[in-house]
C-alpha cells in the first residue's frame, strides 16, 4: 500500500463519515413528527421503552444521538431514569440497522437481480433522485429527502472507496500481524473501544471494520472483540454530554456505560470459554461485511436479553455510583440545549414549558381577580410569584427559540417555533396586569376605597366573562384547538363592549357626584387592565388559529374573515347575552 492508496483510504473515511452525519441529520428533520410520537410512547413499561429506543435509533441511524437525547429529557425533568434505561437498551439493538445498510457492499453474484441490490448499481439512482430534489424542490421536506439519498450515497461511495484502497492491505505483513494481535481479546476489545471514543460513533467505527474486512485478513476471531469494545467507545458521546447536568441525567449515562461494560465482561468471558473449549473452525475464518454485521447484532440483542429484566438492579447500581448529595432535590434544566440538534424533540419541551408559562399566566390573573373582593397576603405573594415565573419563562423561553430557529427546521416545526414565540409574551404581559389589578386591590384596602354595590355588580359581570376567556385561552393554547380558539375573538368583543359601557356609566356617576375621584380612577385602571387582558387572550387564540391556516402574519384579516360568519355572530350574541351588566335603580347610586 502507498502514499497514494493512504490518501485515498483517508478520502473514503471522510466521505464515509461525512455521508453517515449528513444523512442523520436530515433524518432527523425529516422524521421530527415520528420522533415526537414515538417519544411520548415512553412508559415505565420495559418492552414499551426497548421499542421505542429502537424505533429512533433506527430512524436517525445513531444510537450516540439517541442517548444525548435522553440524558437531555432527563435532565429536563421530561423522562425518569427507569424509562431512559429501557430506551437506551432499545438504542444499542437499533444502531446495528447501519451494519446491516453497508453489508449490501459484499453482496456478490452473476445474477442481475443479486447485482441490483449491490450498492455500486442503486447508489447512482439514488444520487440523482436525491440531487434532483434538493436543487429542484422548494419544500424542505422534499429538499431533506434530497439530502438523506445524497448522505446515503456519500455513505456508501466512501465505503467503497476505502474498500477499494485497502484492497492491497492482504499482502503487507505488518497489516496481517496487527489483525493477528488482536486476536487477543483484549487488545481487540481496547482497540475497538479507542477507535469508537475518537470518532463517537459506533455505527461508523463498525463500518470501517467492514471495509477492513474486505481485505480477508480480518478474522472473526479478531473482529468480535473489536465488536465489543466499540460498544464500550460508543458511550463517549454520552457521558461526555451528561457534563454539567443533575444527577438523574449522570446516572442515565453511567447507565449506558454500565449496560455495555457488563454485557461485554459477560459475552467475553463466554467467547473465550468457547474459544479455549471449542475451538470452532469459523474463528479462524476471514470475515465477511455480512458476517460483521450479524456478530453486531448478536452481540446487542444477547446484551439486551440478558440485562433488560435487570433494568431496575442497573438502576439501585447507578443511583449508588451517582449518590444524592446532602439534598436530595434534583434540579432540572428547563430547556436543554443538547436537545437543539433534534428540533422536533426541542420543540415538545419548549411546548411544555409554555403551558407551564400560561398555567402560571392564568392563575395569576384569576388571583387577581379574587383579591378584588378578598385579599390575603399569601394571595398577593402567590401572584407576584407567578408573575416573576413567567418573566423568568419568557426569558429561556425566548433565547431558546431563537437558537432552535439557527437549525434547519422543517416549515411545520419552523411554524410552531414562531406561534411559540408570539404567544409566549401575551402569557407574560397577562401575568403583568395581574400584578396591576393586585396593586389596584391593596390600593383600596390601603385608602380604604369602596365601590358601592352597581360598581360591584357590573365587575362580577365583566370579571366572569375575564375568568372564561382566560380558561378558553389557555384550553385553545395547551390543546392546539382550533374550536376552541374560535370562541375567543366573540367573546373579547363582548368584554370590549362591557368596558365602553362600564366606563361610560362611570363617567356619568362621576359627573352627578356620585362617586369618588380616587374610586374612579382605581376603577378606570382597573377597566384598562381587564380589557388588555382579553385582548391578549384574542392575540393567542388568533395566533393559533393563523397557525392552523399556515398564516403567521397578523391576524386582522383572518379576525375579518370571521366576523362576517354567521357562526361568529352566533357566538357572539351567545355571549352578549350570557354577559349583561344589571340595570341600575335610578336611585341608587354608585
Amino acid at each position: 500500500m502507498d502514499l497514494f492508496n493512504a490518501l485515498t483510504m483517508l478520502g473514503g473515511l471522510c466521505l464515509f463519515l461525512f455521508g453517515m452525519t449528513l444523512m442523520g441529520q436530515a433524518l432527523e428533520r425529516r422524521a421530527g413528527s415520528r420522533l415526537r410520537s414515538l417519544l411520548d410512547q415512553m412508559t415505565g413499561k420495559p418492552l414499551a421503552g426497548f421499542l421505542t429506543g429502537l424505533g429512533v435509533t433506527a430512524i436517525i441511524q445513531s444510537s450516540s444521538a439517541t442517548t444525548v437525547m435522553v440524558v437531555g429529557f432527563v435532565n429536563s425533568g421530561l423522562m425518569t431514569l427507569r424509562q431512559a434505561i429501557n430506551v437506551i437498551m432499545g438504542a444499542n439493538v437499533g444502531t446495528t440497522v447501519t451494519a446491516w445498510l453497508l453489508s449490501l457492499g459484499g453482496i456478490d453474484g452473476s445474477s442481475v437481480w443479486i447485482k441490483l441490490l449491490k450498492p455500486s448499481s442503486f447508489t447512482p439512482v439514488l444520487a440523482l433522485v436525491g440531487i434532483i430534489y434538493f436543487m429542484f424542490c422548494r419544500d424542505n421536506r422534499k429538499k431533506d429527502t434530497g439530502i438523506i439519498l445524497l448522505g446515503f450515497a456519500t455513505l456508501m461511495f466512501g465505503m467503497e472507496t476505502m474498500s477499494g484502497a485497502v484492497a492491497g492491505l492482504k499482502d503487507v505483513p505488518a497489516f496481517t500481524q496487527l489483525f493477528l494481535a488482536f486476536t487477543n481479546p483484549i487488545l481487540g476489545v481496547l482497540a475497538g473501544a479507542v477507535l469508537t471514543g475518537i470518532i463517537q460513533s459506533s455505527s461508523a467505527s463498525v463500518g470501517i471494520l467492514q471495509a477492513l474486512a474486505t481485505t480477508g485478513a480480518v478474522s472473526y476471531a479478531a473482529a468480535i472483540p473489536i465488536i465489543m469494545g466499540q460498544n464500550i467507545g460508543t458511550t463517549v458521546t454520552a457521558m461526555l454530554s451528561s457534563i454539567g447536568t443533575n444527577k438523574n441525567a449522570r446516572r442515565a449515562a453511567v447507565v449506558h456505560l454500565m449496560f455495555n461494560v457488563i454485557g461485554v465482561a459477560v459475552l467475553l468471558m463466554v467467547f473465550c470459554l468457547v474459544r479455549a473449549v471449542f475451538a470452532p473452525a469459523l474463528l479462524e475464518e476471514s470475515a465477511t461485511m455480512s458476517g460483521i454485521a450479524v456478530a453486531h447484532s448478536v452481540f446487542n440483542i444477547l446484551c439486551t436479553a440478558m440485562l433488560l429484566p435487570l433494568g431496575g438492579q442497573l438502576e439501585k447500581l447507578a443511583v449508588r455510583l451517582v449518590p444524592d448529595g446532602k439534598s436530595s432535590a434534583q434540579q432540572t434544566v428547563e430547556l436543554d440545549e443538547r436537545l437543539l440538534a433534534t428540533p422536533s424533540l426541542a420543540l415538545r419541551q419548549s411546548r411544555a414549558v409554555a403551558c407551564e408559562m400560561a398555567e402560571s399566566a392564568v392563575r395569576a390573573l384569576n388571583n387577581s381577580l379574587t383579591a378584588l373582593s378578598s385579599n390575603t397576603p399569601e394571595l398577593a405573594q402567590s401572584i407576584r410569584d407567578d408573575e416573576e415565573r413567567c418573566d423568568h419563562y419568557e426569558d429561556i423561553l425566548g433565547t431558546y427559540l431563537v437558537k432552535l430557529s439557527a437549525q434547519k427546521l422543517g416549515r411545520a416545526e419552523s411554524e410552531e417555533s414562531t406561534e411559540l414565540l408570539k404567544t409566549i409574551g401575551d402569557f407574560e404581559r397577562i401575568s403583568d396586569h395581574a400584578v396591576n389589578i393586585l396593586s389596584s386591590a391593596e390600593e383600596m384596602t390601603r385608602k380604604n376605597l369602596t365601590f358601592s354595590a352597581n360598581a360591584k355588580n357590573e365587575l362580577i359581570t365583566i370579571t366572569s366573562a375575564i375568568r372564561e376567556i382566560l380558561s378558553l385561552a389557555l384550553k385553545a393554547f395547551e390543546r392546539r384547538d382550533n374550536d376552541i380558539a374560535s370562541q375567543v375573538e366573540p367573546l373579547e368583543q363582548v368584554i370590549d363592549t362591557l368596558k365602553e359601557q362600564m366606563r361610560t356609566r362611570h363617567i356619568l356617576r362621576m359627573q352627578q357626584g356620585q362617586c369618588s375621584i380616587e374610586a374612579g380612577f382605581v376603577l378606570s385602571d382597573l377597566l384598562t387592565d381587564l380589557e388588555r387582558t382579553s385582548d391578549h387572550c384574542s392575540n393567542i387564540a388568533g395566533c393559533i388559529i393563523d397557525a392552523s391556516h399556515h398564516n403567521l402574519n397578523l391576524h386582522e384579516t383572518l379576525r375579518e374573515a370571521k366576523a362576517a360568519d354567521s357562526d361568529f355572530q352566533s357566538t357572539f350574541h351567545s355571549y352578549a347575552e350570557k354577559y349583561q351588566l344589571p340595570l341600575p335603580p335610578t336611585e341608587q347610586t354608585l
